[in-house]
């Protein structure tokens, strides 16, 4: 007597993600993703980046299994940019926070979950982007997505014989061991957001900023005081630490960046660099500020073309760093071509804008 077929697994329920999601949601992420950007899931970084984020609360979607447990989730995190060359505001999305259950892998649930979001969001923002990994792009690049290329990142080493030891370990894939995390004596980044005034320093510094930002074509976040507050001061478990640079007891510039362990090595990621319009020396003086006082072997960061930062680079020992970088791809919400932002040159970044996401 022949054996009875094995009867196919009963397919999951794809319904909104709820806050009671949230445990099982967080654990799935853990043991998909494992600790991400602070080293462990938390409810707290989860209702920052999702819930407090002032562009908006992100959608998501859940694949629910017959017996209740979370068979995949998707989040959509919800962005902004400021089109220079007609001031108008580019609504957008970007894919975040996805994993399936390794129970349920293989069939097809991040693709469902993905495109029935974009239908789903479609009304509601032009554009969708993100920087997938190697294994993820492929699957996007069937969605629709389109890659528009690398986006650099530049290197300033500051031990050098520290960070010569660190890359060589790193490339050879010798196991980093237990360290402490780097010792960074710069301001915090909680304390220092929370103490400027709505009309303060740090206000004009950044509308003069905005009144040149505007005459740049590209894609750009407008940097606000209550943007950066949440971005930078309020982002639980990540240490970041503030710069700051005067001139006649006047603001000029302002860098934020973390300390973190990069494997082997220490690295400050330089996640932003304001200064008034045209003003290469402030820049300069802040990067090589951040290499200084950092207490980490290397800084790392990205310096969009055209800013005072990049203009500031060569002279302040800042190089690009070979096989390094994120591939940006993005596609529109209704899965057109063109559009806003449909090639790299017309993006203009910080670091901030991608890293942790």
């Amino acid at each position: 007597m022949s054996a009875l077929p094995t009867p196919a697994p009963a397919a999951p329920t794809y319904r909104p993600l709820r806050d009671d999601d949230l445990p099982a949601v967080l654990g799935l992420l853990s043991a998909s993703l494992a600790g991400g950007p602070t080293g462990t899931r938390t409810a707290d970084f989860f209702t920052w980046k999702h819930r407090e984020n002032p562009f908006g609360a992100s959608p998501g979607l859940v694949a629910e299994a017959p017996d209740g447990r979370l068979a995949g989730v998707r989040l959509f995190l919800r962005w902004q940019w400021r089109e220079g060359s007609t001031g108008r505001t580019v609504r957008a999305f970007r894919p975040v926070d996805t994993a399936t259950h390794p129970d349920f892998r293989g069939r097809g649930i991040f693709r469902r979950l993905t495109l029935d979001l974009l239908e789903e969001v479609a009304d509601e923002a032009e554009l969708v982007f993100n920087t997938p990994n190697g294994n993820s792009l492929p699957g996007y690049r069937t969605m629709g997505w389109q890659e528009l290329g690398q986006v650099p990142v530049a290197v300033r080493a500051v031990r050098p014989a520290a960070f010569a030891r660190g890359v060589r370990a790193a490339l050879a894939r010798r196991p980093a061991g237990p360290a402490a995390p780097p010792v960074c004596h710069l301001p915090t980044a909680g304390d220092w957001f929370e103490h400027q005034p709505a009309d303060g320093p740090l206000a004009e510094l950044l509308g003069e900023r905005a009144g040149a930002d505007a005459a740049d074509p590209r894609l750009g976040v407008r940097r606000t005081p209550e943007f950066l507050r949440w971005r930078y001061g309020r982002a639980p478990g990540l240490d970041y630490r503030v710069l700051t640079c005067h001139r006649g007891g006047e603001l000029t510039g302002l860098a934020v960046g973390r300390p973190r362990r990069r494997g082997p090595l220490a690295e400050f990621t330089l996640a932003d660099v304001l200064v008034r319009p045209g003003d290469r020396d402030s820049a300069a003086r802040l990067l090589r500020a951040a290499a200084r006082e950092s207490g980490c072997d290397h800084v790392a960061t990205h310096l969009s073309p055209g800013t005072e930062a990049a203009a500031a680079a060569l002279r302040t020992g800042y190089l690009r760093a070979p096989r390094t970088g994120m591939t940006l791809a993005a596609r529109t919400t209704g899965g057109a071509t063109g559009g806003p932002g449909a090639a790299l040159a017309d993006w203009r970044f910080s670091l901030g804008d991608l890293e942790v996401f």
